[in-house]
């Protein structure tokens, strides 16, 4: 591949790997020069169908036929210690580990109100807790060497505005933000970088309800080479993931389409004060009208990054 490898010698562990995005992220990588761990289950999207390895092994021999170096991992990295496994596999196959992406996850669509507790449970643990076991060995491992790293999670505008239909991955979305913020700032002193990567792209994981085409066709199918290409998605990661992304943490960086955007966690807006020791019932109901309350619901739309 022409031009700088900017990843060269680094070991990256991608969780979700063989996946929609993670696939191109391990591409990218290795193309980039890493070593990468591709971490994976092989399951559909919705995570019902248990354990594949046929599409991770086979993305694995297409990245060393390109030149590439690519191992494989098999299995539920929510679970503590498979997570570890996965973590020990790029030690003792590659040496060390440099960078982890957690780009794996499942969908599961219902309104809250229709929603089984199986549904919840699979999403935030699939999505939540398997960012959280990875992230748990990879740190023991940064801390102890204290020659620094690079984490990624892949979240979701759905965990910064919420999405209808999507309380359980919406709730696991933003909880990984509160997780990358935390460990950001935990981490720093052995020098890692914390991040998540919002991106928008069409993949697997779109290709449901309204967004097949009118003939019933997958739109990831024909994303190739366009905005919606998750391609795309992947030089903002490369970036973070990088030596020279040292100075970016505890950051929700957008990427979409042709543009990639800097997001802001929440930030007071407007504030309301009560000199009185205590506050007055009945004065907050004659104020929160014209002051806090006096935005209509729902928020305006947001422009996707």
């Amino acid at each position: 591949m022409a031009g700088t490898k900017h990843l060269q010698g680094k070991v990256a562990l991608v969780t979700g790997g063989a996946g929609g995005m993670g696939s191109w992220v391990s591409r990218v990588f290795a193309q980039q020069g890493a070593r990468v761990v591709i971490a994976d289950t092989g399951a559909d999207v919705e995570g019902r169908m248990g354990v594949d390895s046929t599409r991770v092994t086979q993305l694995a021999d297409e990245i060393r036929a390109d030149g590439g170096t690519a191992t494989t991992f098999i299995g539920d990295i929510a679970e503590l210690d498979v997570a570890e496994a996965a973590v020990r596999t790029a030690l003792d196959t590659f040496g060390g580990l440099d960078i982890v992406v957690c780009a794996h996850g499942i969908l599961r669509e219902r309104m809250v109100f229709n929603m089984t507790e199986d549904d919840w449970d699979a999403v935030v643990r699939a999505h939540l807790k398997g960012c959280f076991a990875t992230t748990k060995f990879a740190s023991i491992h940064w801390r102890s060497q204290r020659t620094g790293g690079r984490l990624i999670y892949f979240t979701s505008l759905a965990g910064i505005r919420g999405g209808a239909g999507q309380p359980n991955y919406s709730a696991a979305q933003a909880g990984k933000v509160g997780l990358m913020l935390a460990v950001a700032k935990e981490l720093e002193r052995y020098g890692v970088t914390a991040n998540c990567i919002s991106p928008q792209a069409s993949t697997r994981m779109t290709d449901r309800g309204r967004n097949l085409e009118e003939a019933g066709r997958a739109a990831s199918t024909s994303a190739a080479g366009t905005k919606d290409d998750p391609r795309n998605v992947t030089p903002a990661i490369v970036y973070l993931a990088s030596d020279q992304g040292a100075a970016i943490t505890g950051r929700v960086v957008g990427a979409t389409g042709h543009r990639i955007t800097m997001w802001r966690e929440p930030v007071w807006t407007k504030s309301l004060y009560f000199e009185e020791p205590l506050w007055d019932i009945d004065r907050l109901f004659e104020l929160m009208p014209e002051t806090l309350g006096a935005e209509d619901w729902p928020l305006p739309a947001m422009e996707l990054p």
